[in-house]
């Protein structure tokens, strides 16, 4: 398309390839995939995202996994300045959204104190689009006009620091946790304790919008026996709160 921007040879592109699903990439996106010279990405792109790439262009793993040997993040910034200098078009194709819990902005300053110039590109964040896969809204009129996002691991992999978990607790209606499995006992121990209720409807929404996709529904007070029977697979959605009672009803799309 003649109206979308050029993408020029020596700068970089963070850019987000959505929860799974490759009809939810933005003209963007797609856009880069098919002018990139090396794509530099997560392990949670979709393959069927990553064969969209231009032929031809170079392709560079550096996909960070919760508990496997991973590049560290340091690396991975030098590399994408590396390569823009050396002339590239350089595509950082990442799960999701860049900016939400993605480290886009860790590599955007990187790219900035460096001179790099760079663009970023938004994608449909796991915690709207996988939901809405999974057949549960993110906001319901009469059920939440709030919806919190939280990180379940900090930077050493352990439960995040700084969290008012008795605020959380009680100004959230709505919680959606990303990465949390390694986590779950301690998240659950501290909401029940900050006094949400143990018969409270949750979720489990695994490869969101992916043919793998799974949603193990349960209670607060019992997800982390029936996560440890149902064994759900990294990446994974906790969702906590009203709006996974309208599953029920709203689970309209089938993996295939």
């Amino acid at each position: 398309m003649n109206d979308l921007p050029e993408f020029r040879p020596g700068s970089v592109w963070l850019v987000g390839a959505g929860p799974g699903d490759p009809g939810l990439l933005t003209l963007l996106a797609l856009h880069a995939l098919e002018n990139a010279d090396v794509m530099v990405h997560d392990a949670l792109v979709d393959a069927r995202i990553l064969a969209r790439l231009r032929p031809g262009a170079a392709v560079e793993a550096m996909g960070k996994r919760g508990g496997r040997a991973s590049p560290h993040q340091i690396d991975i910034n030098q590399r994408l300045v590396e390569l823009a200098r050396q002339g590239k078009r350089v595509l950082r194709l990442k799960g999701g959204d860049p900016f939400v819990f993605g480290r886009g902005a860790e590599e955007a300053l990187a790219l900035a104190d460096a001179g790099i110039p760079f663009r970023v590109v938004p994608g449909v964040t796991a915690g709207i689009g996988g939901l809405a896969y999974a057949g549960i809204p993110a906001t319901a009129r009469d059920c939440n006009s709030a919806v919190t996002f939280i990180t379940g691991h900090g930077r050493e992999g352990t439960l995040p620091v700084g969290i008012d978990w008795d605020g959380l607790a009680r100004g959230a209606p709505v919680m959606v946790f990303y990465m949390a499995l390694r986590q779950l006992d301690q998240v659950v121990a501290r909401l029940l304790a900050a006094g949400r209720p143990p018969n409270e409807a949750v979720a489990v929404v695994s490869h969101a919008a992916t043919p793998r996709q799974k949603v193990l529904e349960t209670t607060l007070g019992e997800v982390v026996a029936a996560v440890a029977a149902d064994r759900p697979e990294p990446p994974s959605l906790l969702v906590v709160g009203c709006v996974v009672g309208l599953r029920h009803r709203l689970d309209w799309w089938q993996p295939g």
